[in-house]
């Protein structure tokens, strides 16, 4: 009894530890974002460079459901290439006269679709894991965006090599292993001159993007807020011109 008691002890104070050690990951890189500060507003031509990286790879396993077609003329598409954009995909429709399921092509106001069906065959095609949603994960995530572009710009992770179970090492994910292959590479996006787009340029990129999709009404929400400044502004000063008249001719 004496024994077991020190034991108990030694493993329920090295639980802790070990969670905590397991759960370890660096404090992401701090960028230099366009939206920072008071007056900040959204880069559309990054946010627009996002949106092509996500189209062209992490649409690929990741969904995006509170994105629609119709929001992404807030990054400066017309309507026309949005519509374009949303004919490309297929999307569900009502059901045929037998009541077989049926596709159609998306609409404006569809969300942008997931690649699978369902998280059955979302797990069964990434080894039993399930590929997070993004819309939100610029909010889900402590210093959501430099913690995506720290994530993606990780040098080590973006070497592809994989730890003895097929994961890859990354220094900002907890544990510091993650499933997600390196979805960035040079040679991925060429530039106007013809040069590769660096990683870290696309990293930042998709990051803004992301931001973008989780706060779409971030700049509305400043411009309101300027407002609301500047009318207390206002109406402090009118209190004050109000207070000097009526008390004008009161002895203190």
């Amino acid at each position: 009894m004496n024994r077991i008691l020190p034991a108990i002890l030694a493993l329920l104070l090295a639980a802790p530890t070990t969670a905590l050690a397991a759960g370890n990951a660096h404090e992401p890189e701090s960028h230099n974002w366009s939206w920072d500060g008071i007056f900040g507003t959204y880069d559309r031509e990054q946010l627009q460079g996002g949106l092509e990286i996500f189209l062209g790879q992490c649409i690929n396993c990741h969904s995006l459901k509170y994105v629609h077609f119709r929001d992404l003329m807030q990054l400066g598409l017309t309507e026309e290439e949005a519509k374009a954009l949303a004919e490309g995909y297929e999307v569900a429709g009502e059901p045929d006269e037998w009541g077989d399921p049926t596709t159609r092509p998306a609409k404006l106001f569809d969300p942008i679709p997931s690649p699978y069906r369902n998280d059955t065959e979302a797990r069964a095609l990434n080894n039993g894991a399930l590929p997070p949603d993004l819309s939100l994960m610029a909010k889900a995530r402590k210093d959501g965006s430099n913690y995506l572009a720290s994530l993606l710009e990780d040098e080590e992770y973006n070497t592809g090599e994989t730890s003895d179970g097929g994961l890859y090492h990354n220094q900002y994910f907890s544990g510091g292993l993650i499933a997600m292959a390196p979805p960035l590479y040079p040679g991925l996006l060429i530039d106007d001159e013809g040069n590769d787009v660096p990683v870290a340029e696309m990293a930042e990129d998709i990051a803004a993007f992301l931001t973008w999709a989780a706060e779409p009404r971030m700049e509305d929400r400043k411009a309101m807020g300027l407002k609301v400044l500047l009318f207390l502004l206002v109406l402090t000063g009118l209190f004050y011109v109000c207070k000097r008249k009526i008390w004008a001719n009161v002895e203190h």
